[in-house]
């Protein structure tokens, strides 16, 4: 039995999803992103999840192997983490990974104070999750400590046609440090479905966070997802974000910088080919004294594939000094691929430096030549100009299990879109 507090909430936002309908291309923020064709009903709950499920997804990341895990197949939890703490207590005493479902139940106080605070309901994908989440993954570290290994969040889509709604609450207390890996996979490269996700990550006073999110789903699924994040004084936030799968939908990604000496440093890459439509939004707030924000993503795209990144930089009144960079490049790997890419400033104050950059364009053919010159076929020289356009990205990373399996996974996908053969 889920908490009363709980269920009143489930059941306000299944009034609120209502109430607001689906956005449209007039909708702020819609206009690339055409939900015509999305027909809720569609699609229904899945009626459990097969354990052997998650040996079929196809992961885009390989974690390192003593991460804590929870795993979640259709909605339904295989493996749920573990709950320290004794019976009773407010919040852990320790580390915790475990499915938000049993935090909720065993630390109501903490979970309900945290849970939509920074995700509010008052939008439509929000209020349908606010209803529908199942399971659901909650990380927490407590002050001054550090989750010894990083914790990995797998939601895996197998059933055709399914309605998913996924949950992740990650709260840092100050001065605590953790890194967290988070994949959205399906077992079928092919399969269809409706995947809503929300995360909410509060990084605390002078606390770190390494936080790296992957979406492998199906190519004829529908993805919608709102990540916000919260970051206190002097404190950290570095986020990696792939995107390879779905057919359309839109990614919110929005980190508020809300504390004085906080930074945010956000890196993305995306990648589709046959028809797919990949929405990137992304905002980087600054609401306070002497803050920093870095934000690079890079794309590539083939055949009749589309994506569309619209980045906003937003300086609040009083936040000065504020040091602030954004970047979105775009390489087209044929004539019929098409990209946006769209950087925007609010800026508030007047003592900041903020800068944007954007560029879409084809692959280089004086460096094709170049390199078909000096004895590379065709298919080796353009895909090593590939390669360099995305090791730029692949740099910005530090050292250690992180930047090798993004580049990993970067080098699978390029292969996937360039047709290659794997044995």
């Amino acid at each position: 039995m889920e908490p009363e507090w709980l269920v009143a909430r489930r059941k306000a936002g299944a009034s609120q999803a209502a109430d607001l309908g689906l956005p449209t291309t007039k909708t702020p923020g819609w206009q690339f992103t055409d939900l015509a064709e999305l027909v809720e009903e569609d699609f229904s709950l899945p009626n459990g999840g097969d354990p052997a499920a998650r040996e079929r997804a196809d992961a885009v990341l390989n974690p390192p192997e003593d991460a804590p895990r929870i795993v979640q197949v259709d909605g339904t939890p295989l493996e749920s983490g573990t709950l320290p703490g004794a019976e009773g207590a407010e919040r852990p005493t320790e580390p915790l990974v475990s499915t938000l479902a049993d935090a909720a139940e065993r630390y109501p106080e903490l979970v309900a104070e945290k849970l939509g605070s920074v995700a509010a309901p008052d939008d439509p994908f929000v209020a349908r999750n606010d209803a529908a989440w199942r399971g659901g993954a909650f990380v927490y570290v407590p002050a001054g400590q550090r989750l010894e290994h990083p914790a990995q969040i797998a939601a895996v889509h197998d059933a055709d046609r399914a309605a998913i709604g996924f949950r992740t609450l990650i709260v840092l207390e100050e001065g605590a440090e953790a890194e967290v890996w988070e994949q959205w996979l399906a077992t079928d490269h092919e399969r269809s479905g409706l995947f809503n996700t929300v995360t909410e990550v509060f990084v605390g006073a002078a606390a770190t966070l390494h936080y790296v999110t992957a979406q492998g789903l199906g190519e004829r699924s529908w993805v919608f997802a709102t990540q916000r994040a919260e970051v206190e004084r002097d404190a950290t936030l570095d986020w990696v974000a792939l995107g390879f799968g779905s057919a359309r939908g839109k990614v919110r990604m929005e980190t508020r910088l809300a504390g004085q000496g906080s930074t945010a440093r956000v890196t993305g890459a995306y990648a589709g080919n046959g028809t797919q439509h990949l929405d990137f939004d992304t905002t980087q707030e600054h609401a306070a004294h002497s803050t920093v924000s870095d934000l690079a993503f890079r794309g590539i795209l083939n055949d009749q594939a589309t994506a569309v990144w619209r980045g906003m930089i937003k300086v609040d009144p009083g936040a000065q000094q504020t040091d602030a960079f954004q970047e979105s490049r775009n390489l087209l790997l044929s004539k019929s691929a098409h990209a946006d890419a769209i950087p925007g400033l609010e800026i508030e104050a007047d003592d900041v430096r903020c800068t944007h950059a954007a560029a879409i364009a084809q692959i280089d053919a004086e460096q094709l030549h170049y390199l078909r010159a000096h004895g590379l076929p065709e298919a080796d020289a353009k895909r090593l100009v590939i390669e360099g356009f995305l090791e730029a990205l692949v740099e910005r990373l530090g050292e250690g299990p992180v930047k090798a399996a993004v580049s990993v996974a970067l080098e699978r996908r390029l292969g996937e879109i360039l047709g290659e053969r794997h044995t």
